[in-house]
């Protein structure tokens, strides 16, 4: 008996300032972020672009990408995205792109991935204020 449908697993999710594609088709990961530093707040973020490659799973599903505020709950951004896997062999990468992202003030953010309705991964996004040299530090 072959299944019919297997929740996928997230292979990976990496935040970044762009992503582009080749004339062959690979993917092409520009600035992979791991914390946002800024000389003060609020600041934007013209782009920023959260890829997730799926794989290991059948059927069809929905993807749901959130950026999350410091308090945990307040949903600042959220793309969603279905994506279909034949068999488990194969693998969908979708990329999530967000513009003019304003972040009020330093502290933790967060990426959320789910896959229809499942939580699949959560991690934190770290606004750093950062003054420059010759600037006071925020009290």
């Amino acid at each position: 008996m072959t299944p019919n449908r297997i929740l996928p697993d997230l292979q990976c999710s990496l935040l970044c300032d762009d992503v582009r594609q080749e004339a062959s088709g690979n993917l092409i990961i520009l600035g992979v972020i791991s914390v946002i530093r800024v000389p003060g707040v609020p600041v934007t973020a013209p782009k920023l672009c959260i890829i997730n490659r799926w794989t290991a799973g059948v059927g069809q599903f929905n993807e749901l990408v959130r950026l999350i505020g410091p308090d945990g709950t307040t949903v600042l951004r959220k793309s969603a995205a279905k994506l279909v896997l034949p068999d488990p062999s194969q693998n969908v990468t979708n990329v999530s792109v967000f513009g003019n992202i304003e972040f009020p003030a330093g502290g933790l953010y967060y990426v959320e991935v789910l896959v229809d309705d499942v939580m699949k991964l959560r991690y934190p996004v770290p606004v750093v204020v950062v003054p420059q040299p010759g600037q006071p530090a925020a009290a």
